[in-house]
Protein backbone atom coordinates (compact mmCIF):
# COMPACT_ATOMS: atom_id res chain seq x y z
CA UNK A 1 0.00 0.00 0.00
CA UNK A 2 1.23 3.49 -0.89
CA UNK A 3 2.45 5.64 2.03
CA UNK A 4 -0.31 8.22 1.49
CA UNK A 5 -3.03 5.57 1.59
CA UNK A 6 -1.68 4.34 4.94
CA UNK A 7 -1.80 7.86 6.38
CA UNK A 8 -5.19 8.60 4.85
CA UNK A 9 -6.75 5.43 6.29
CA UNK A 10 -5.41 6.16 9.78
CA UNK A 11 -5.79 9.93 10.19
CA UNK A 12 -9.18 11.70 10.11
CA UNK A 13 -9.97 13.66 6.93
CA UNK A 14 -9.90 16.96 8.82
CA UNK A 15 -6.27 16.33 9.87
CA UNK A 16 -4.93 15.21 6.49
CA UNK A 17 -3.14 17.34 3.98
CA UNK A 18 -3.86 16.44 0.38
CA UNK A 19 -1.50 14.05 -1.36
CA UNK A 20 -0.51 16.89 -3.71
CA UNK A 21 0.29 19.15 -0.76
CA UNK A 22 2.54 16.54 0.90
CA UNK A 23 4.24 15.66 -2.38
CA UNK A 24 4.94 19.37 -3.00
CA UNK A 25 6.45 19.69 0.49
CA UNK A 26 8.65 16.65 -0.16
CA UNK A 27 9.73 18.09 -3.50
CA UNK A 28 9.90 21.84 -2.87
CA UNK A 29 11.05 21.75 0.75
CA UNK A 30 13.16 18.59 0.56
CA UNK A 31 15.83 20.25 2.70
CA UNK A 32 13.41 20.32 5.69
CA UNK A 33 10.36 18.11 4.93
CA UNK A 34 11.26 14.42 5.25
CA UNK A 35 9.63 11.01 4.95
CA UNK A 36 10.67 7.85 6.78
CA UNK A 37 8.85 4.66 5.81
CA UNK A 38 9.01 0.92 5.69
CA UNK A 39 6.39 -1.83 5.66
CA UNK A 40 5.45 -1.05 9.29
CA UNK A 41 5.53 2.75 9.54
CA UNK A 42 5.25 6.10 7.80
CA UNK A 43 6.60 9.24 9.44
CA UNK A 44 6.50 12.68 7.86
CA UNK A 45 8.52 15.28 9.72
CA UNK A 46 10.10 18.71 9.49
CA UNK A 47 13.80 18.94 10.32
CA UNK A 48 14.60 22.51 11.30
CA UNK A 49 17.94 23.69 12.65
CA UNK A 50 16.65 24.12 16.20
CA UNK A 51 13.69 21.68 16.39
CA UNK A 52 11.90 18.77 14.72
CA UNK A 53 8.16 18.74 14.04
CA UNK A 54 6.38 15.42 13.46
CA UNK A 55 3.65 16.03 10.91
CA UNK A 56 2.38 12.42 10.76
CA UNK A 57 3.43 9.23 12.54
CA UNK A 58 1.74 5.98 11.58
CA UNK A 59 2.67 2.50 12.83
CA UNK A 60 0.66 -0.40 11.40
CA UNK A 61 -1.62 -2.30 13.76
CA UNK A 62 0.39 -5.47 13.15
CA UNK A 63 3.55 -3.72 14.38
CA UNK A 64 2.16 -1.82 17.38
CA UNK A 65 3.67 -2.78 20.71
CA UNK A 66 6.94 -3.89 19.08
CA UNK A 67 8.88 -0.70 19.88
CA UNK A 68 8.85 0.83 16.39
CA UNK A 69 7.27 4.12 17.50
CA UNK A 70 9.74 4.38 20.40
CA UNK A 71 12.70 3.77 18.06
CA UNK A 72 11.49 6.43 15.62
CA UNK A 73 11.04 8.97 18.41
CA UNK A 74 14.42 8.09 19.92
CA UNK A 75 16.13 8.71 16.57
CA UNK A 76 14.65 12.20 16.58
CA UNK A 77 15.50 12.79 20.25
CA UNK A 78 19.13 11.81 19.60
CA UNK A 79 19.47 15.01 17.57
CA UNK A 80 19.32 16.83 20.90
CA UNK A 81 16.72 19.44 20.00
CA UNK A 82 13.01 19.80 20.78
CA UNK A 83 10.54 17.44 19.09
CA UNK A 84 7.03 18.86 18.64
CA UNK A 85 3.79 17.30 17.42
CA UNK A 86 0.05 17.85 17.27
CA UNK A 87 -2.31 15.30 18.79
CA UNK A 88 -6.05 15.02 19.23
CA UNK A 89 -7.31 15.72 22.75
CA UNK A 90 -8.44 12.62 24.63
CA UNK A 91 -11.92 11.55 23.57
CA UNK A 92 -13.10 8.88 25.97
CA UNK A 93 -15.40 7.46 23.28
CA UNK A 94 -12.34 6.92 21.04
CA UNK A 95 -9.83 4.79 22.95
CA UNK A 96 -7.14 5.41 20.31
CA UNK A 97 -6.83 9.04 21.38
CA UNK A 98 -6.17 7.99 24.97
CA UNK A 99 -3.65 5.33 23.89
CA UNK A 100 -1.84 7.85 21.68
CA UNK A 101 -1.59 10.41 24.48
CA UNK A 102 -0.40 7.74 26.94
CA UNK A 103 2.26 6.57 24.47
CA UNK A 104 3.69 10.07 23.97
CA UNK A 105 3.66 10.82 27.70
CA UNK A 106 5.46 7.53 28.37
CA UNK A 107 8.08 8.68 25.85
CA UNK A 108 8.66 11.89 27.80
CA UNK A 109 6.43 14.29 25.85
CA UNK A 110 4.68 17.08 27.76
CA UNK A 111 1.46 18.90 26.95
CA UNK A 112 2.06 22.56 26.12
CA UNK A 113 -0.96 23.70 28.12
CA UNK A 114 -0.32 27.38 27.37
CA UNK A 115 -0.72 26.83 23.61
CA UNK A 116 -4.19 26.79 22.09
CA UNK A 117 -4.49 25.30 18.62
CA UNK A 118 -7.48 25.05 16.34
CA UNK A 119 -7.49 24.86 12.59
CA UNK A 120 -10.42 24.78 10.20
CA UNK A 121 -10.13 21.90 7.77
CA UNK A 122 -10.23 23.24 4.22
CA UNK A 123 -11.51 19.81 3.15
CA UNK A 124 -14.42 19.36 5.60
CA UNK A 125 -14.89 22.88 7.03
CA UNK A 126 -14.76 21.40 10.55
CA UNK A 127 -12.78 23.20 13.26
CA UNK A 128 -10.19 20.78 14.53
CA UNK A 129 -8.84 21.36 18.04
CA UNK A 130 -5.46 19.83 18.71
CA UNK A 131 -3.03 19.72 21.60
CA UNK A 132 0.65 20.47 21.21
CA UNK A 133 2.97 17.92 22.79
CA UNK A 134 6.71 18.37 22.99
CA UNK A 135 9.88 16.75 24.21
CA UNK A 136 12.94 18.83 24.91
CA UNK A 137 16.48 17.92 26.02
CA UNK A 138 16.75 21.22 27.90
CA UNK A 139 14.18 23.08 29.91
CA UNK A 140 12.75 24.88 26.86
CA UNK A 141 9.86 27.24 27.60
CA UNK A 142 6.39 26.77 26.18
CA UNK A 143 6.70 30.25 24.69
CA UNK A 144 9.67 29.01 22.65
CA UNK A 145 7.65 25.94 21.57
CA UNK A 146 4.80 28.27 20.59
CA UNK A 147 7.11 30.31 18.34
CA UNK A 148 8.39 27.12 16.71
CA UNK A 149 4.80 25.96 16.11
CA UNK A 150 3.91 29.32 14.54
CA UNK A 151 6.88 28.93 12.21
CA UNK A 152 5.78 25.38 11.32
CA UNK A 153 2.21 26.50 10.68
CA UNK A 154 3.36 29.25 8.31
CA UNK A 155 6.08 27.20 6.58
CA UNK A 156 4.41 23.79 6.30
CA UNK A 157 0.65 23.84 6.93
CA UNK A 158 -0.02 27.04 4.94
CA UNK A 159 2.44 26.17 2.16
CA UNK A 160 0.62 26.89 -1.13
CA UNK A 161 -2.71 26.32 0.65
CA UNK A 162 -4.68 28.34 -1.89
CA UNK A 163 -3.12 26.37 -4.76
CA UNK A 164 -4.08 23.03 -3.22
CA UNK A 165 -7.41 23.82 -1.53
CA UNK A 166 -8.71 26.90 -3.34
CA UNK A 167 -8.68 28.97 -0.15
CA UNK A 168 -6.24 29.83 2.63
CA UNK A 169 -5.97 28.42 6.12
CA UNK A 170 -6.57 30.94 8.90
CA UNK A 171 -3.78 33.31 9.80
CA UNK A 172 -1.42 31.91 12.38
CA UNK A 173 -2.73 34.33 15.02
CA UNK A 174 -6.20 32.77 14.71
CA UNK A 175 -5.01 29.15 14.67
CA UNK A 176 -2.43 29.31 17.45
CA UNK A 177 -2.67 31.23 20.71
CA UNK A 178 -0.35 31.56 23.65
CA UNK A 179 -1.67 32.09 27.17
CA UNK A 180 1.16 33.05 29.51
CA UNK A 181 -0.98 32.23 32.57
CA UNK A 182 -1.14 28.52 31.63
CA UNK A 183 2.58 27.73 31.48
Amino acid sequence: MHWYEKLNQYFPDDEMKSKEHIEALLRDKEHIYKKSEDQYHVMMYVEMEDFTFIDYLFVSKAARGKGIGRKLLNRLKERNKPVILEVEPVDYEDTDTEKRQRFYRREGFMHASSIGYKRRSLDTGEVNRMEILFWTPENESEESIYKKMCHTYETIHKYKDVDFYGKPYEDVEKALTYNDDES
